[in-house]
């Protein structure tokens, strides 16, 4: 899948970026990945499959990153679940021991009507060696085209954003009917994954540094 952004977009400001990293309890908290990523995804067939695979390559890729075919420790570190019922996850094998309280987990989603949720998991650093996704196919998702559903989840896994991110705004818009990653967003994205950015941070000052970047235009 070729991956655009989108070519025009809102200002953003300083309290913008913030915001995209302070969650609901005032906490700031960004991490990106510190490995390549090796994804593996389920309940898909091949098509849907290959469009998955290519969201998630082309975010990788814009972030500067890397895709692996195998993580040395975990095997898989970005497992991708597209479920009907969210009754079913607990009957995959050994995932409760890679998703601690994945059964009351699923109980409170079940619930809350949720159709989606992701985990994640950090090393020492604190960046992301781990992430599970899990997408429950409702009424709502099954008309969302899967090349749409897959880059939405391809960049809310990329780096850890806030938990009220895009709930006001998606990461995604289209142009010449087209959907595509915001060119902010995008842009924010490659900042995240600069070198010299750490891999972690829990001081605000980090999306000072972040709106920086995006001002140079980088």
């Amino acid at each position: 899948m070729r991956h655009r952004t989108h070519q025009k977009a809102d200002p953003v400001t300083p309290q913008d970026v913030t915001d995209l990293f302070t969650r609901a309890d005032g906490a700031y908290l960004f991490a990106r990945w510190g490995r390549p990523i090796a994804p593996v995804v389920f309940g898909v067939d091949d098509a849907t499959l290959s469009v998955v695979k290519g969201a998630f390559e082309a975010v990788v890729a814009l972030a500067g990153h890397n895709i692996a075919e195998v993580d040395p420790e975990l095997g898989a570190n970005l497992m991708v679940f597209f479920i009907r019922d969210w009754a079913e996850l607990p009957q995959v094998p050994n995932l409760d021991r890679l998703v601690a309280g994945l059964g009351p987990l699923c109980e409170r989603l079940q619930a809350a009507g949720a159709n989606q949720y992701r985990v994640f998991r950090f090393d020492e650093a604190g960046a992301i060696k781990a992430a599970f996704v899990f997408v429950r196919m409702d009424d709502e998702l099954s008309a969302v085209p899967a090349e749409v559903l897959a880059l939405n989840q391809a960049v809310q896994v990329i780096v850890l954003w806030s938990d009220r991110a895009f709930r006001a705004a998606s990461a995604l818009a289209a142009i010449d009917g087209r959907v595509m990653l915001k060119r902010d967003i995008a842009a924010l994205v490659r900042a995240a994954y600069d070198p010299v950015m750490p891999v972690a941070a829990r001081d605000a000052s980090h999306a000072l540094r972040l709106f920086g970047r995006l001002t140079r235009g980088n």
